[in-house]
């Protein structure tokens, strides 16, 4: 089209050009420049007549008859590509390569309405009426080592506004903690949610869209007034709640792509937070503005939330093994040692695990990530360590204060110190006695003694944990500013400069 506009632009500037100079001119044969002067148009393409296939044409009945004959089979055992390459080879002696067949069989396939062509229908959400829930994973170096989490997203059909956080687990506690922060995120709950056949919502599929729910799932929606409605299995179920299932691939191409390097899970949250907020401004194909505008009209439109928030934690009871841990989800917390061979609550979240027992917490950690993984608290081994001090250079709880830091360098030297001057029991025995101080003495007051316990030399635990009570109540009192407009309140000090003239007078009396 380009080329006949500039041809006739050639001739319409210049009409004494030929037409053979306006073929060289545009490299072009002459009877294409008498086309373009001819009309502006050019013609048609030829169409060719349909090509002889020599090699498939005196097989096409047979082949058609074994594709129509697979309606009436079981799908696992209908015929291939290559199966009927292999019949026509075998049976009828056929000359004819196996890519030609394969083409055949593709095409006609489509012809004879034998591959289904799935229409889908557009939809319409009105705003606040549905949301769409799913997990999907990723992968992300954490403190140094690449681990699995697990993404949960909460997505609104009208604006496209979408919610993620990331957990260690996609189990019930993860799934119901999901829910509770995104209602919180968005201001509101959404008057629908859809949802495949996740286990932590479904116990059972059943006929049709019937389902066994679980407890904790039905406590969850009727706390928060939601309806909730489940895909059916499968793909099919997937196109039923399509947003969200993009959007899990769309968010993490876009911003978790290189894979994040994290200290922690706080710090991955962080940003996966930014991430959201920086959607905001994105304008989501075929709406009128960005999802941010969208979603400030939507706000308006959601259930408002409860006054109290769904609490998410799963409570169990465990027992205390040998060692002093309980076991959540095959990884092991520690408790202390008191409490071994007893039967104690636990109240865990995805992020969270607190121990009880009745109503006392008697210990309180993070929540693992992965399988097999062990967090303990040096805290709760020291009353052991006290009868087996040979067990602390070893002990797993002090290599994990070491690399949390709640082991400084300056337990430490105190340590090496003991052990030098009294020797490897006694001197870990005296260390042990300052770390139970930490239970009631501040922090950095303890560790300024054992600094000046190991420049002194003087290192009776007793002296360090004086001398750290000493440097938590040594505290200077500065008397408080007075507010200006309070001035005019003050009085001058008392004297008694005139009770002193009274007793001069009297003493002048005769």
């Amino acid at each position: 089209m380009e080329l006949f506009e500039t041809i006739r632009r050639d001739r319409r500037t210049d009409p004494a050009v030929s037409v053979r100079e306006l073929a060289v001119r545009h490299g072009v044969h002459r009877r294409t420049v008498r086309q373009a002067l001819a009309s502006a148009l050019p013609p048609p393409r030829k169409e060719y007549p349909t090509r002889a296939r020599p090699a498939i044409d005196p097989w096409r009945e047979i082949i058609d008859g074994w594709l129509i004959g697979d309606q009436d089979v079981p799908r696992k055992q209908r015929h291939t590509a290559r199966r009927v390459w292999q019949r026509l080879l075998a049976e009828h002696g056929a000359r004819v390569a196996e890519v030609t067949v394969s083409r055949y069989v593709a095409a006609r396939r489509v012809e004879i309405g034998l591959v289904d062509r799935e229409v889908f229908v557009p939809q319409v959400h009105a705003p606040g009426a549905e949301a769409e829930v799913d997990f999907g994973e990723f992968e992300t170096g954490l403190a140094g080592s690449p681990v699995k989490v697990w993404m949960f997203v909460m997505r609104l059909s009208h604006s496209g506004r979408a919610f993620h956080v990331a957990y260690g687990t996609q189990a019930q506690e993860a799934f119901l903690q999901g829910h509770v922060e995104a209602f919180n995120h968005f201001g509101g709950v959404p008057a629908l949610i859809r949802y495949d056949n996740l286990k932590p919502a479904v116990i059972r599929v059943l006929k049709g869209r019937d389902r066994v729910e679980s407890d904790r799932f039905i406590a969850l929606r009727s706390h928060y007034g939601f309806d909730s409605f489940f895909c059916i299995p499968g793909k099919g179920g997937a196109h039923e709640k399509g947003g969200v299932e993009g959007e899990i691939g769309r968010f993490r191409r876009r911003h978790l792509v290189p894979v994040p390097t994290v200290a922690c899970l706080a710090e991955l949250n962080n940003l996966i937070a930014a991430g959201d907020a920086a959607d905001d401004s994105r304008v989501i194909t075929g709406h009128a503005a960005t999802i941010g505008a969208e979603f400030a009209g939507e706000a308006a439109s959601l259930m408002s939330l409860p006054v109290e928030a769904f609490d998410a934690a799963v409570s169990e009871q465990r027992r205390v093994d040998h060692r002093s841990r309980v076991s959540i989800r095959q990884n092991h917390y520690s408790v202390p040692a008191r409490y071994v061979a007893r039967r104690l609550t636990v109240r865990f979240t995805a992020t969270t695990v607190t121990i009880h027992d009745g109503g006392k917490v008697v210990a309180a950690h993070e929540r693992a990530i992965g399988r097999y993984q062990q967090v303990l608290s040096l805290d709760h081994y020291l009353e052991v360590l006290t009868r087996k001090p040979g067990a602390m250079p070893g002990a797993t709880a002090l290599a994990q204060a070491r690399a949390s830091g709640m082991f400084t360098p300056s337990h430490q030297r105190y340590w090496d110190a003991t052990r030098r001057a009294l020797g490897d029991a006694r001197g870990t025995k005296a260390l042990i006695e300052v770390l139970l101080a930490h239970r009631t003495l501040p922090h950095a007051c303890l560790i300024e003694a054992m600094d000046a316990a190991a420049t002194s030399g003087i290192l009776s635990p007793e002296v360090v944990i004086i001398d750290a009570r000493r440097r938590a109540t040594d505290t200077t009192v500065h008397p408080a500013p007075v507010a200006p407009e309070l001035l005019r309140y003050d009085r001058p000090a008392p004297t008694l400069s005139g009770y002193d003239a009274l007793l001069t007078h009297r003493k002048a009396l005769p």
